[in-house]
């Protein structure tokens, strides 16, 4: 895991000393993503230049180094991620009379790109990746990221200068940088708490997607391909689905998932896991240690608050399963005191509040291990998520009530104050008793009015339900699947929202929350139920296998049986939470009043009234407001610490 950026000059005016320290200034900005090792390559007549920081994981020596050329000479790469299926590539190379310098995934790559050309070669990669290759005999660059959108990489000219790069903070000692924001982008994020791709918050700067490649010319232009197309694939095997035994099933997803951790393991250096003590991570932990001859090193924090602790249920795990297991209990003050520097790791803004436990664990991690495997997907793969079952209740009830009714008990949904919903919560049996009540119901109420059901589901999982308001001039830029562009393609509800959020949640909140968290400390984190094999064939699953009379996950559950007795991970979904709620009316109250004091919020940009009223509303408890608030206090947080001009 590293970080690469770059630059194209297509003036070519700079001279080829200068080009190594523009580039080596911009890749410094990364030296979290790649403590071990800094280079850079330029040449000056084609005005290209490619800097790296390196997180030396596989093949340690000189030869593993980067930015590295081809055997032949024409091609040069800069690459963050891992590939772990390039020991089985490498005779088809050598057959062809490659011959290797090192043991690294970097050089397979490069000389697959070399010898089958970039298309053919992406294909063909198991992990996760972002690498820029440059072409010196047609000087063009080709920029490609892995399906499932694990690693990051943003790409955008200014001017005469095209910029590409790990994470935007590296273009900021580039002197074409403009870095001026984009309105429309901040009122998606304020909707979704994250940047929904290809948009950033800058003008001008765009992710590419996952499962893309895109291709720049001597010219300038850009011509973006999709290899992998998870549209399609999920189209495709709901197409090829047959019945299956439940016996058959559980073994050949256990098969399947036993390969896909097997090849995560590859590693030269100390290798863990995170275990919250889930469904999903337990499931990744048993199948490590379960290939593994000696214990495996597992990493969890613990919080003192009422109903954010999953500590002890993680090392009841770990007991069971027998791995050398670590935990640290933070306190509230430590946690708080990790919130000024998230937009440092974050470079855009992010508001996701379970990047601060995310980032505390991986740093806890660091401490041993460089590797550590995750269980993050498994709730978008096999349908884990609450909301998509009362999703689906809701979508049944709304379409038998008539519309004025509708509106008439949204409107007595949000006459209740907060801290009645949440008193009523706490006087049921815990099985029925429904976590973060007043939000569910402010989420009811807004769902009530939204009509067809993907804009039901874009309010459920959204944050403010009107951000273009926050935002004179802005207009809220709206994906085509948040409209019906799915549906013909995937019928079933819950399929398609599952499928939205592998398109935009997945990738845009949860895996750039554990990329910039286990990046921010010099961690490398693999997902292996991300894997795309194990992706593709639970597009295959019958519906049957991921919900079953009202169990989520069955199929998974079920493969975790085999290792984990059910009492120790049969409970309700937790998430990875901390009390925002709590900290944003008690020790946090100040450090919001001033991000979010009216002149503040209208020099940056924002209509203050709803906002203003909004915090009002949350400190007196008539609304629970902490995740709305948490999208302003980010972007506002971000904007202090970068100091940039609306």
């Amino acid at each position: 895991m590293c970080g690469l950026t770059g630059f194209l000059d297509f003036a070519r005016t700079i001279p080829s000393d200068a080009l190594a320290d523009l580039v080596g200034r911009m890749a410094a900005t990364l030296d979290h993503r790649g403590p071990d090792d800094a280079q850079s390559w330029v040449d000056g007549e084609a005005g290209v230049a490619l800097g790296f920081r390196r997180l030396a994981i596989v093949d340690l020596t000189e030869a593993g180094r980067q930015p590295m050329v081809s055997a032949s000479g024409r091609f040069v790469i800069v690459y963050n991620g891992e590939v772990y299926n390039a020991e089985a590539l490498r005779p088809q190379l050598a057959r062809a009379g490659i011959g290797f310098r090192g043991r690294s995934d970097t050089e397979v790559i490069l000389e697959a790109c070399a010898a089958w050309g970039v298309a053919a070669t992406v294909k063909q990669l198991v992990g996760m990746f972002a690498f820029a290759l440059w072409d010196r005999a047609e000087r063009r660059l080709t920029l490609v990221r892995d399906r499932m959108g694990i690693k990051p990489l943003y790409y955008g000219r200014f001017g005469r200068t095209f910029l590409f790069g790990s994470q935007p903070k590296s273009f900021r000692p580039h002197p074409a940088w403009a870095g001026e924001i984009d309105r429309d982008s901040l009122a998606a994020f304020l909707r979704f708490a994250y940047i929904p791709a290809p948009r950033s918050i800058h003008l001008g700067l765009q992710q590419l997607r996952p499962g893309h490649l895109a291709e720049i010319g001597p010219d300038g232009s850009v011509a973006s391909t999709c290899y992998w197309d998870i549209r399609a694939r999920a189209a495709a095997g709901r197409a090829a689905r047959s019945e299956i035994g439940d016996d058959d099933a559980v073994e050949a997803f256990d098969a399947l998932l036993r390969d896909a951790v097997a090849e995560r393991l590859i590693a030269d250096v100390p290798l863990g896991a995170l275990l919250s003590g889930g469904i999903d991570s337990s499931t990744v932990v048993a199948l490590m240690q379960a290939q593994s001859s000696r214990p495996v090193r597992t990493f969890s924090i613990g919080f003192e608050e009422e109903g954010f602790d999953e500590a002890p249920h993680a090392a009841a795990v770990a007991r069971h399963l027998g791995t050398d297991h670590h935990q640290l209990y933070v306190a509230p003050a430590h946690a708080r005191d990790v919130i000024p520097d998230l937009p440092r790791w974050w470079d855009e803004p992010f508001a996701d509040s379970s990047q601060i436990p995310t980032l505390l664990v991986s740093a806890m991690a660091r401490r041993h291990v460089t590797v550590a495997l995750s269980g993050d997907g498994g709730d978008e793969l096999l349908a884990g998520y609450n909301r998509y079952l009362h999703g689906k209740r809701l979508i049944d009830w709304t379409e038998a009530v008539p519309r004025p009714l509708r509106s008439a008990g949204a409107s007595l949904l949000q006459a209740v104050p907060a801290g009645a919903w949440d008193g009523l919560a706490r006087v049921l049996p815990g099985r029925l008793r429904p976590a973060r009540a007043a939000d569910r119901a402010a989420k009811l109420a807004e769902m009530l009015r939204a009509g067809a059901e993907e804009r039901l589901y874009r309010q459920l999982v959204g944050q403010w339900p009107q951000p273009a308001a926050l935002v004179p001039g802005a207009v809220e830029p709206v994906d085509a699947i948040w409209t019906g562009a799915l549906a013909a393609e995937i019928p079933d509800f819950v399929e398609r929202m599952q499928l939205i959020d592998m398109l935009t949640y997945l990738p845009d909140d949860i895996l750039t929350k554990v990329d910039r968290a286990s990046m921010a400390v010099g961690l490398e984190a693999r997902v292996p139920l991300l894997d795309h094999r194990v992706v593709e064939h639970c597009f295959q699953l019958p519906a049957r296998m991921k919900i079953r009379n009202g169990e989520t996950k069955w199929l998974l559950r079920r493969v975790l049986d085999r290792y984990v007795p059910r009492a120790l991970v049969d409970r309700p979904k937790m998430g990875f939470g901390v009390p925002i709620d709590r900290w944003l009316r008690g020790p946090l109250r100040d450090w919001a009043e001033a991000l979010l004091e009216p002149g503040r919020l209208a020099a940056e940009g924002f209509d203050p009234a709803p906002i203003r009223a909004r915090w009002h509303q949350h400190l007196s408890g008539a609304v629970n407001g902490q995740y709305p608030l948490w999208c302003v206090l980010m972007y506002q947080s971000w904007r202090q610490h970068w100091q940039m001009a609306v």
